[in-house]
This record gives C-alpha cells, sequence and structure tokens, in this order.
C-alpha cells in the first residue's frame, strides 16, 4: 500500500513547494519513522523549537498519490484512496481519556471499531492521532464524527478534507499499531468498499458524484484565522443552481420574494433568513453550501456575525441537515432539482431509497428481513418487524423516561393495492416460526377437544376446556375469544398480524372502540378487566395486557380502523408508507425470502425469547431526549401542537423499536462467536450476558438508527392524521374544548392593536412590535391560522383580514 508524503521542505514556507506529495510504500514509512533526526526534531520542538514544526515530513492519510504529486483536490486520484482517515485530538485534557477509551475498544471484541482502529501515535506538541480504516460505506466526516462520539472528543469539521495531511514524529511516539496499518486491501474488500459508495451516489472514494466526470466539486478549505474568530471556519466557494433554487421556492413558501430579502435592515434580515430556514431549507442542502447561498441571497447580511450564528444554530439545534423531509420540502426539492439538475450535487438524493444511506448497516435477520422484500421498503419493513421482534423478546423490560415497559408495539403499514404490502407476509411467518409451530400443537389439542364435545353433547359429562397459551392470535375474532386468548398467554406476549386491515374494520365495526381500548391498554402493558353477568360468558383479569400487533392495508382502510382522534390510540401507531411504485418497471429478479434468509431470521427468532429481565439504555434515552427537545423548539417557533403532542409517544415507540433492533445484533454477535447452539448456551448459562452486550450495542451507528425512525414516524402520523386531529380538537363535541376564550398572552395584544380590517404586513409588523425581531413569517402565518379557527376573523377576496363583528361587540 502506498501513502502520500512530502519529505522534502525545509519549513522556508517562501521556498517550500508544500503541496508536493509522491508516494510512499509501507516499507518506506517504517523507514522513515525510525530515522534519527526524526526523534531528535520532535525532542527539539518539546524543548521549545516550535518553529520546527514546519520541517517535520508529512502524510496524506486519504490518498496514496496524486497527479503529477501535486497535493490538491484538483488532483485526486479516486483510484488511489486508502479508505484511511486520522482523527486528531487537540485538547491536551483529552489526550489521555481519550488513549483509554481506544484502548477499550481495541481490545472489545464485540466492538465495531475493534478492526477499523489502525494506529495510535503523539503529536510532536503531544497531543494525539487516531488512524482509522472507514467502515465500509462511510465517508471520512462520518467516519470521524462517529469516533469522536465514541470516545468523547469534539469532532472538528476541518479535518475531513481529502487533501489534508498529519505531520509524522516517530516510531518512539508510537502507542498503538495494529498489523492492518497501512497494509494492502484485497481486490475483494477494494470492491465492495467502491460499491457500497456506489450505491449511495457516490464516487469510488466517498465523495458526492457530478454529471460529466468522476470527480466532486470543491471541498471547502479550512481558514485558520475564521476558526479562531469563533465563526464556522469552512464557507463553500460556489453556490450551485438547484441550491439558489431550492432556497428561493422555500422563501416564496414563507410569503417573502427572494429578490427583495437583502433590503430591508439587520431585524428584518434575521427575520427573513429565519422564516425561509424554518421552512426547513436547510434539510435540503449541506451547510457550507446554505453559506454559499445566503452569500448569494443577502450578501450585506451573510457578512455578519448574526447570520452565521443563525445558520449553526439551525443546523445544531435542530440537525437539520439529517432531518426528514414533509410532502411539501420533497416537491420543494424535486423542482429544484429539475431547475438546476446540472448542479445538483448538494442535495439529498430523494429516490426510492433515499432513506437507506443514512441507515447503518442493521443487524441479522433485520437485514435479510430488508432485502427479502427490497431495499425501497426499508421503513415499512423495520416498521413491521419490530412488534414481532419485541413479542419474541418478551421478558426485556426498557426503562425509558424511568418508565419501565416491554417491547410493546402496535404497527400499520399503509400502502396503496400491489404497493409492494404482501412481501411482508412470508417475513411475519419467518419471525413468528417457532411460535407458530407451538401454537399449532395447542390448536390440535383444543380441535381433539372440540372433537369430544361434539361427541358427548348430549351426556351430563363434558370434558374440561383447556386453557391454552396460543400466542399468534388472529384478528379475525370477537371480542370475548380474544380477551380469553390474552389472558391464557400468561405474561407473555401475544403476537396478531393482519395483511388486510378491513379484516379489523368489518370484524370489530360494532365494537371498534373495544378494539381500541384493548390496543391502547396494551401498548401501555396496563391492567385489563372483563366481567360478564352470564357464567358461560368470559371473565377477564389480565394484570399486565401485551399484545404486539402489525396490520397492513390500504390509507382509506386505516381511516376504518382508526376512528377516534383524542383517545391516544393514533398516537400509539408506528406509521410506516410503502413507496408509490405506480410507474416503476418489474424488476428482472424480483425480491422474495430465500431459504437462507428465513434460516437467519429464524436463528435470531430463536435466540430472542431466552432475554430475560430489565435494561437501562443510558445512551439511547439521551438520544430519545434529544430528539424531543429539537422537535419541542421547533413546534413552538411555528406553535404547531399536533406535531408537539405527537412527538411525546413517538419517542416512546422509536426507543423501543431501537431497542429491538439492538437486541438482534447482540444475537448476530453470539451466533457469529459461537454458533447458534453455542449462542444458546451462553445465554443459558450467563443471563446477564445480553444486557452487558447491549450496553455496548449503543453505538454512535446504532443510535444513528433513532433519527431516521422517529422523523419517518413523526412524518407519517402527520401526513395521515394531523388535519383530523386539529379538526377533532377543535370541534364542539370535543369535551376539553374551552366555549369561551380567554383573552391573555402576547397574541391578543396584537389582536386588539390591529384594526377592523387589517393586511398580513400589518399583522407582522405589531407582532415585531410586541415579540421582538425573531418573529418568523410562519409563526405569523399560524396565528392567523388559529384567529380563523377560533372565529375571531375571515379572510377577504383581497387578501385583507376582518374581524368577526360577533368579536368586536364582545
Amino acid at each position: 500500500m502506498t501513502v502520500a508524503f512530502n519529505t522534502q521542505h525545509t519549513g522556508d514556507r517562501s521556498r517550500d513547494h508544500r503541496g508536493y506529495a509522491e508516494p510512499f510504500t509501507s516499507e518506506q514509512v517504517d523507514g522513515l519513522l525510525s530515522e534519527d533526526w526524526l526523534r531528535r526534531m520532535v525532542g527539539d520542538i518539546r524543548n521549545g523549537q516550535e518553529e520546527l514544526k514546519d520541517r517535520l515530513p508529512y502524510v496524506c492519510p486519504h490518498y496514496g498519490r496524486f497527479k503529477d504529486n501535486h497535493r490538491s483536490q484538483a488532483n485526486i486520484i479516486p483510484e488511489a484512496f486508502t479508505f484511511m482517515t486520522c482523527v486528531d485530538v487537540d485538547d491536551k485534557e483529552l489526550v489521555e481519556p481519550a488513549i483509554e477509551r481506544t484502548k477499550e475498544l481495541i481490545a472489545d471484541e464485540d466492538s465495531d471499531w475493534q478492526e477499523l482502529i489502525l494506529r495510535m501515535d503523539y503529536s510532536a506538541r503531544k497531543k494525539l492521532h487516531i488512524w482509522l480504516r472507514l467502515p465500509v460505506g462511510k465517508t471520512i466526516a462520518e467516519t470521524q464524527q462517529e469516533f469522536c462520539d465514541e470516545i468523547g472528543v469534539p469532532y472538528d469539521e476541518c479535518c475531513v478534507t481529502p487533501e489534508r495531511f498529519i505531520f509524522l514524529t516517530g516510531i518512539d511516539e508510537e502507542i498503538y499499531r495494529s498489523p492492518l496499518w497501512i497494509k494492502d486491501l484485497s481486490e475483494e474488500e477494494i470492491e465492495e468498499r467502491r460499491e457500497a459508495y456506489l450505491n449511495r451516489g457516490l464516487d469510488v472514494d466517498g465523495r458526492k458524484l457530478r454529471k460529466g466526470g468522476n470527480t466532486q466539486g470543491t471541498v471547502p478549505q479550512c481558514s485558520t484565522s475564521s476558526a479562531q474568530q469563533g465563526q464556522s471556519p469552512c464557507v463553500a466557494e460556489v453556490a450551485l443552481g438547484a441550491s439558489l433554487a431550492a432556497f428561493d421556492l422555500c422563501a416564496e413558501q414563507a410569503g417573502l420574494n427572494p429578490a427583495e430579502m437583502d433590503l430591508w435592515g439587520v431585524h428584518n434580515w434575521h427575520a427573513n433568513l429565519m422564516a425561509v430556514l424554518s421552512i426547513g431549507v436547510a434539510k435540503l442542502m449541506s451547510r457550507e453550501q446554505l453559506r454559499a447561498v445566503v452569500a448569494q441571497r443577502l450578501p450585506n447580511y451573510s457578512q455578519t456575525e448574526d447570520c452565521g450564528k443563525l445558520i449553526d444554530y439551525f443546523y445544531e439545534k435542530y440537525d437539520a441537515d439529517k432531518g426528514f423531509m414533509n410532502t411539501a420540502l420533497r416537491e420543494i426539492n424535486a423542482k429544484a432539482q429539475k431547475s438546476g439538475a446540472e448542479e445538483s450535487a448538494g442535495f439529498v438524493d430523494l429516490d426510492e431509497e433515499s432513506e437507506l444511506p443514512r441507515l447503518p448497516r442493521m443487524p441479522l435477520g433485520v437485514r435479510d428481513s430488508i432485502d427479502a422484500a427490497g431495499k425501497a421498503l426499508a421503513m415499512p419493513v423495520i416498521t413491521a418487524i419490530c412488534p414481532c421482534i419485541g413479542a419474541l423478546a418478551t421478558g426485556v423490560v426498557l426503562d425509558v423516561h424511568g418508565q419501565k415497559k416491554g417491547l410493546n408495539l402496535i404497527a400499520y403499514i399503509a400502502g396503496d393495492p400491489a404497493s409492494g404490502k404482501g412481501s411482508i407476509d412470508p417475513l411475519m411467518d419467518a419471525w413468528m416460526c417457532e411460535v407458530k409451530a407451538v401454537d399449532k400443537m395447542y390448536q390440535d389439542q383444543e380441535d381433539e377437544w372440540r372433537a369430544k364435545m361434539r361427541a358427548s353433547k348430549n351426556k351430563k359429562e363434558q370434558p374440561e376446556e383447556p386453557k391454552l397459551p396460543v400466542r399468534f392470535i388472529t384478528l379475525n375474532n370477537t371480542v370475548a375469544n380474544l380477551a380469553e386468548r390474552l389472558a391464557n398467554v400468561v405474561g407473555k406476549h401475544a403476537f396478531s398480524f393482519t395483511p388486510e386491515a378491513d379484516t379489523v374494520a368489518q370484524k370489530w365495526k360494532s365494537s371498534v372502540s373495544d378494539f381500541s381500548v384493548m390496543l391502547r391498554q396494551s401498548y401501555d402493558g396496563s391492567r385489563y378487566d372483563r366481567e360478564a353477568r352470564s357464567p358461560e360468558a368470559v371473565n377477564v383479569h389480565i394484570e399486565h395486557l401485551l399484545w404486539n400487533v402489525t396490520m397492513c392495508g390500504t390509507p382509506d382502510a386505516l381511516y376504518r380502523v382508526v376512528t377516534n382522534y383524542t383517545d391516544g390510540f393514533q398516537s400509539r401507531i408506528a406509521l410506516a408508507r410503502t413507496p408509490d411504485n405506480t410507474y416503476w418497471q418489474l424488476e428482472d429478479k424480483p425480491n422474495v425470502l430465500t431459504p437462507k434468509q428465513e434460516e437467519r431470521i429464524r436463528q435470531v427468532a430463536h435466540l430472542l425469547p431466552l432475554m430475560q429481565g430489565e435494561i437501562v439504555l443510558p445512551k439511547l434515552e439521551t438520544k430519545g431526549r434529544e430528539w424531543l427537545e429539537k422537535i419541542r423548539l421547533e413546534t413552538m417557533m411555528n406553535d404547531d401542537r399536533v406535531k408537539a403532542r405527537q412527538r411525546i409517544r413517538i419517542c416512546v415507540t422509536t426507543q423501543r423499536m431501537v431497542c429491538c433492533l439492538m437486541l438482534c445484533k447482540v444475537c448476530e454477535q453470539l451466533i457469529q462467536k459461537h454458533g447458534l447452539n453455542g449462542a444458546e448456551v451462553q445465554l443459558k448459562q450467563n443471563p446477564n450476558l445480553w444486557k452487558e452486550m447491549l450496553l455496548k450495542a449503543q453505538t454512535p451507528q446504532m443510535l444513528g438508527t433513532y433519527d431516521v425512525i422517529a422523523d419517518s414516524l413523526m412524518e407519517n402520523a402527520l401526513y395521515f392524521f394531523r388535519h383530523r386531529i386539529e379538526n377533532a380538537f377543535n370541534s364542539r363535541d370535543y369535551a376539553g374544548k374551552v366555549n369561551q376564550r380567554k383573552r391573555i398572552g402576547k397574541n391578543d395584544t396584537i389582536f386588539q392593536r390591529l384594526d377592523h380590517q387589517f393586511t398580513f404586513e400589518q399583522a407582522m409588523q405589531q407582532s415585531v412590535a410586541i415579540k421582538g425581531a425573531d418573529v418568523t413569517i410562519n409563526s405569523v402565518q399560524q396565528m392567523l391560522k388559529n384567529w380563523g379557527k377560533q372565529g375571531l376573523i375571515e379572510q377577504l377576496e383581497d387578501g385583507k383580514f376582518r374581524k368577526m363583528e360577533s368579536v368586536i361587540s364582545h
């Protein structure tokens, strides 16, 4: 393996060619590290001669060579990518803790990083370099950010540029070296890594592709001076056409004219950019692209410190560049890509597999389920199988916000006819195979009892009805039968699946409220009682109702299953949508569940019931709280009460789903290490083993699924139910509705100060006067919308608003 080196500089920047980098073999590298002069130079630097640092040899960790030996982005050779990077720990107080944590990862056989840590060495100033092999499919930035999170050091976004170099010290400064350090990857490994990038729409070295060539747009250079001033040091050089189009469309959505946004002064500049950011423009491009766009659309404001802080605030507070897109944003993105097709490198890919690059490599069983259904159905599959996993891991109790509950989940997969929902059916059978086999034995016993009943129906003595714990329960059932089945399970999860949700709507048509109550109580694991006067009727007393359910159906069937939008049933459902495949071509080889995939699913399903006990996952809890706070701030800004309420249970549901995925990861690690039989023995002999492994499974990669799942659940809940929830809570029939409006708060003051007839601009001016310059277009629009719903105002044909006479007289 070769790496790009420079040993020819003298420290005189006026004469040195700092862009020179020639290929060095691994033997040459080792020879250089052993040189006495290098060891002496490092010692002199530490003794105060810091000017010598510029004379140290340096290595480019990311590429083995450059065109013409010239270290620059323009001369990058993608095929010379090393699949390595180097994390730089500059805070001296964090150096030793980082070393200790890295050593723990090296020693941890269950760590994803164990074989990826290649080398540790001290820098000339006794700071730290950690050399890493990139995980398959991960970019330089993703790898550095995840590893920094893992060892608890700040991530430096300036350390990921392709042409970056690292000053070398010597062999005496080496703390750790892996046998894989500067070793050649096999052709198969290289091909696998390149293919993983290409599948993400990236070049073979992980950079974004541009049409008409095999290179990426210039990556921003980092300015040391700007970094020292506390401003974001990376600034994009060119705003892409698609990025500009997206910004303009978001501005129009916010009610602004993009051409006039820079004309009104600092307070309005801030308010204008805030309005565009609130629409979600930051989700459509990188932070650097947004800076470049703002430099064109708001050239005066872009020069201010306030502008940089506002942009950074949105990316850091709302994680905007990873957020899930709503329908309006998807439409904006599609239009922007079309108008700037030749400059689309700064956009999120929104094809049918757009969520896949954001998901890490899924564990055994889950990965096979996705492959069997097709990658475009990744989120529907994950949503559908998590209730299965939670039911199988019936002994696992997860602590969420201090409340200990089982992995109780209810899922609904919505999709148009022939949209792929049918591919989920065989997955249910594979996951629940062992449960259904045991149930078959119980059902045979019940059939035998029924035969005896028929044979002795005229006899005085009747055979006693067996109470058998059938766990896979059909939804084509009566309330009484279902309640009895759930009571017989005795402390374990029951599971129900229907490929046609209309089965529920038709069978439970007259008692859908009973269905809703039972599922609500099963989600919470609360007590369920059912009594009847007749001695023949079923009496049921269940201390903790444990019942997971997965339903597939059309969107309109969903509305026949969920008919009440104020009782909390809707917020307990994990919703997923199949992609619109109306115009898809038929696959040459359609995705099917293969025997090998089915066997791997069964292996994981076999181990899950062996896990028993309570578990607290602090990193997952922290992740959930961060997401909750992000949505809380976002919804406060827009006064979006529906979304704010949805977030509470979505957070709990997502934590349970991610826990399910992590349990599969534990099973995968045990199977890989011990085989299926050995894994079973390990879990039986060491009942706490799964807990220890689950704590370690809280890796940045696994925790990264949280945002993807939570954002997806939120998007779908709002897509299907937002207007129905709003109408239900605003209905006169809603018992919690306060009929007489109390005039309190700033919005009422704004209302009082407005004339009988007023314009949007006047409402905006009064809002700024009362609330300050941070008022957004969105918040004013929402305020007016709320006034309309409350019967306070009506909108006239000319776009103006008028206060209602009844309100004025009151």
